[in-house]
C-alpha cells in the first residue's frame, strides 16, 4: 500500500502489510498502562507511539511509526484508530514515513538562531548532501528536519540526534559529529564543548564562596 504525505511532505514509500508488537515493546506498554487507573490507558497513547517507533527502529534501522503500527497501538490501548491516528500526525516528533538511520534534527528557534543555528544547518546539508527540510541523504544515512524549541535554550545551538541533545555546536562540532555516526561510533551526548551542565566556559560566576556541609 503506498504512503501519504507525512508531516514533512513526502509520499511515495511504502507501508508495510502488517505490524506485531515485539515482546519488549509490549512490556514496555504494559508499564505504561499500570500508571494509570482502570479504562484511562488510552492515557499511555503518547509513550505507546514512542514505543512502536523505537520498535521499527530495532527492526528496520528506521525509526518510524507505520499505520499497522498506530493500529496495534490502539487495539492494545481499546482506542479507536483515528484517535490514534490524530496524535501520531500531529506530533512532529513522530516520523510517518521512513527516515534515515540517524535523524539530525536541528533547532532554528531564537536562542539556538542567535548562537549559530544557521551555521549549523549549512554545515548538516554540506556534509550529506540533504538540500531541504524532511530530506535523506542518497546513501540513507541522514534524515535532517528543523525542529522547535528543545529546551535546552543555555546549551545553544542543539542539534538533536535520535533522542540524544548535543549542546554548544558549531560547524566544526558538527563534522566530528557527523563523521564519528557515519563510522557507526556514538559521541558524548551534551555539551560538545566540554561543559558540565550549563557552566559558563570560564567556570562558575555566581555563589562561588558557598560551602555546604556534609550529608549526614
Amino acid at each position: 500500500m503506498a504512503g501519504s504525505p507525512d508531516s514533512h511532505g513526502n509520499a511515495g514509500f511504502e507501508q508495510p502489510a502488517s505490524f506485531v508488537l515485539d515482546s519488549e515493546s509490549e512490556a514496555e506498554i504494559a508499564k505504561l498502562v499500570a500508571k494509570y487507573p482502570p479504562g484511562r490507558q488510552a492515557s499511555a497513547v503518547i509513550p505507546s507511539l514512542y514505543v512502536v517507533q523505537r520498535q521499527m527502529k530495532r527492526q528496520t534501522g528506521s525509526a518510524w511509526v507505520p499505520v499497522k503500527a498506530m493500529d496495534a497501538v490502539a487495539h492494545r490501548l481499546g482506542m479507536a484508530p483515528i484517535r490514534v491516528y490524530e496524535v501520531a500526525t500531529f506530533y512532529f516528533m513522530f516520523n510517518t514515513n521512513p527516515i534515515g538511520t540517524y535523524h539530525l534534527q536541528v533547532c532554528t528557534t531564537t536562542p539556538c538562531w542567535l548562537r549559530g543555528s544557521d551555521e549549523v544547518t549549512k554545515t548538516c546539508r554540506e556534509l550529506t548532501g540533504i538540500k531541504g527540510w524532511g530530506e535523506t541523504s542518497e546513501d540513507g544515512m541522514f534524515t535532517m528536519t528543523e525542529v522547535e524549541c528543545l529546551g535546552a535554550c543555555v546549551n545553544a545551538p542543539i542539534l538533536q540526534v535520535d533522542d540524544d541533545f548535543f549542546e554548544d555546536m558549531d560547524a566544526a562540532k558538527v563534522k566530528t559529529l557527523i563523521e564519528a555516526l557515519r563510522r557507526g561510533e556514538r559521541p558524548k551526548v551534551g555539551s560538545m564543548a566540554g561543559r558540565q551542565g550549563s557552566a559558563p566556559d570560564g567556570g562558575p560566576t555566581t555563589l562561588t564562596t558557598l560551602s555546604f556541609a556534609p550529608e549526614a
